[in-house]
């Protein structure tokens, strides 16, 4: 099998985030190298998030200064073609925040999954080594057990039988000797019970951070969607009261946003730190649990490396096979002459067939092949996936901190607009007769067989004399379309003999101040134009 320096080759993002600058809360240079129990190291990635933190009080700080200036700095009267320049800013802002939030939102999801596939891919293979680690400490022991006690009872009982044959006996004291050599070559096998607590409790640990690491970017992911969709409900509805509350969480997620960047970012620094050389980590901890050609064998797996079990493990099985013939030797020329010697004879046969299935099973398990495929797919998981998924999260939080910082900008433009309309009709005359709400009172004191309409007198429409408006009776015209017509004779030429549509009745004065603001010279012209009889006939319409 080809080495794990080979096999397993560091993605380049994980070069790219090593070189980020790694220093301490002194600002002093900390080496690069992954130690995760250093203080200073520490002090570095804690560093990475308080740039984190740094970029969230600029964020906030520009926000801060932009609606200070919102706020202070107000126009007068904007004109028709600002207000809805500005409604069109609003809108496209609107739109663009909730692009962005939904890209993020996106890029989120697909983080948080490659992340969580990562660190599934490290637990799965930790719990595999542990397993395997956990089958060969079962194997020795159990051979252990079965040459200490068994055989020796076994032995015990078969010496006081051959008392008086000392040649059985001598062969007795000779397959003592090859027992206690194996359980002296079992011995020299390193202690892995101490490794395979560590290794089982890093994987619970681990496990157990990434169950409530991905729920709370799941629940982070979900809140922003919701808080973005609300956000465009109420710019649709034009509710205050919505894009305010709105505001507020725009601000909480902004801040969360800016969190789970610096978290993100200095874990996947680290992370990536390990990944570049992590032989070398992993040489520097088990040091003291397991001999270093130990750990290179297997971290390299290479033919040309020495297997350092071998001798042991030929020690045991040239042990089992001498024992096992002078046991065929025991049952063919002992037992014709002491038969109650056959029981235990094949007892210890018996052992020593179910020690060599042991020893087969031992050998595969300390193979490096297996024990090294679960170190390349760990790498795997957390260097090609789980870095990754780190990064697409960092993306994440980088694009919801600007979907939402275009969103608080919107939210005051939008929510001014909503103020000055709403005080745009609440400006509007009551005693204005063009004002829908003054002719639906009006209405109810007039005989509605009475009303007429006015109607403008116009060049295309013949002379003054031979106009003869019909009747017709009021209707309850919108408050839109009293906007819409306000508009319309706002002093624009092209609109001015347009007849008064809907109108019971023209102003009752047209000399007075508020009126002569609102109505055309030609309107006013039309109207002083009129005939006595013509005045006469539409009188009624002018009561006051």
């Amino acid at each position: 099998m080809s080495s794990a320096r080979v096999d397993y080759i560091a993605p380049w993002w994980t070069y790219w985030l090593n070189q980020f600058p790694h220093v301490n809360l002194r600002f002093q240079p900390v080496d690069h190298t992954f130690n995760p129990q250093e203080e200073n190291y520490q002090q570095s990635l804690i560093f990475l998030s308080c740039v984190a933190a740094a970029g969230l009080g600029v964020n906030l700080l520009c926000l801060a200064i932009y609606l200070s200036c919102l706020c202070c700095c107000r126009k007068d009267e904007e004109e028709e073609e600002s207000k809805k320049s500005n409604s069109c800013c609003v809108t496209w802002a609107a739109v663009a925040a909730g692009l962005i939030c939904c890209v993020a939102v996106g890029v989120g999801f697909y983080g948080n999954s490659e992340t969580n596939d990562g660190v599934y891919q490290l637990t799965y293979s930790l719990y595999n080594v542990n397993n395997t680690l956990a089958g060969v400490d079962s194997l020795v022991t159990g051979t252990m057990g079965g040459m200490q006690s068994g055989l020796k009872d076994h032995l015990s009982r078969l010496d006081e039988i051959f008392a008086t044959r000392g040649d059985f006996v001598q062969t007795l004291h000779f397959m003592q000797q090859m027992a206690d050599s194996i359980i002296k070559q079992l011995l020299g096998l390193p202690d892995w019970e101490k490794a395979k607590v560590d290794l089982a409790a890093i994987a619970d640990q681990t496990a157990y951070v990434e169950y409530y690491r991905w729920l709370t970017f799941l629940l982070i992911l979900i809140l922003d969607l919701v808080i973005c969709l609300a956000a465009c409900l109420g710019l649709a509805k034009q509710s205050r009261w919505l894009l305010t509350t709105m505001m507020v969480f725009g601000v909480l997620t902004l801040i969360l946003s800016w969190a789970s960047l610096g978290a993100d970012m200095a874990t996947a620094v680290g992370t990536s730190d390990f990944c570049v050389a992590p032989d070398k980590f992993l040489m520097n901890q088990t040091k003291d649990i397991i001999s270093s050609d130990i750990v290179h064998y297997y971290l390299y797996c290479s033919q040309t490396l020495p297997n350092p079990f071998q001798q042991s493990l030929t020690v045991f099985q040239r042990s089992l096979t001498t024992m096992q013939i002078q046991i065929q030797g025991l049952l063919q020329f002992a037992v014709p002459l002491f038969p109650t010697a056959k029981r235990d004879l094949l007892s210890i046969q018996h052992l020593l067939n179910n020690s060599e299935a042991s020893l087969h099973q031992l050998t595969a398990l300390l193979d490096c092949r297996g024990l090294n495929k679960d170190y390349l797919d760990a790498l795997i998981g957390v260097c090609y996936d789980g870095v990754e998924g780190l990064l697409y999260l960092c993306l994440f939080s980088l694009l919801a901190a600007c979907a939402f910082s275009v969103m608080l900008c919107a939210i005051p433009r939008a929510w001014r607009q909503i103020a000055n309309r709403e005080r745009d009709y609440d400006d509007i005359i009551d005693g204005d007769p063009f004002n829908p709400q003054s002719r639906r009172m009006a209405s109810h004191h007039s005989h509605p067989g009475n009303m007429h309409s006015f109607c403008s007198y116009s060049s295309s429409m013949g002379s003054q004399t031979s106009l003869h408006p019909p009747t017709q009776t009021v209707t309850n015209a919108p408050i839109s379309e009293y906007i819409n017509q306000s508009a319309l004779f706002g002093g624009n030429p092209r609109f001015e003999n347009v007849p008064l549509i809907g109108r019971g009745s023209p102003p009752p004065s047209l000399y007075s101040q508020q009126y002569r603001n609102r109505y055309s010279p030609t309107m006013r012209a039309t109207y002083l134009s009129m005939t006595e009889d013509q005045i006469r006939h539409f009188g009624e319409d002018f009561q006051a």
